[in-house]
């Protein structure tokens, strides 16, 4: 007779599934602002995941948060910018996100973790001033 209860393989499963759905439903219904500050929460915790494998040695899945980092950094955060009312600040920001990318890419590169931390340091205080002066009401994953 088998268990009512599901297998931890498949409870892990559901999870992921209902913790998908919650991501896909939080981004569905949020400003502009709060889609900025989602990005940036995404950004930071795939470095932090790249921190964890780089530690651990597994090179694929290092490779593989790293990839996904720099696609939101590239991908969202900067072409989120508005180059064209945005001024000094805009083109800052872009400046700023590439450097981010480049220290990503060399962080995977050469396995090198001090990389890793400045690509962090610098998106993390970036995302601080955000969530102060745009989204103040947002409380981050990693500070709850």
């Amino acid at each position: 007779m088998s268990s009512p209860l599901p297998s931890r393989a498949n409870h892990r499963r559901s999870l992921n599934s209902y913790a998908q759905v919650g991501v896909e439903t939080g981004v569905l219904n949020a400003s502009p602002e709060r889609l900025i500050t989602l990005l940036f929460d995404g950004a930071t915790n795939a470095i932090r995941q790249a921190q964890e494998h780089l530690a651990s040695g597994n090179i694929s899945a290092r490779g593989q948060a790293i990839s996904k980092a720099i696609n939101i950094v590239q991908n969202g955060l900067r072409t989120g910018l508005n180059m064209d009312t945005g001024g000094e600040l805009a083109i800052n920001l872009a400046d700023l996100y590439d450097y981010v990318v480049r220290q990503l890419l060399e962080a995977n590169l050469q396995a090198d973790g001090t990389k890793l931390d400045l690509a962090l340091t610098l998106l993390s205080n970036i995302a601080d001033a955000w969530h102060t002066s745009v989204d103040p009401g947002y409380s981050s994953p990693a500070h709850r």
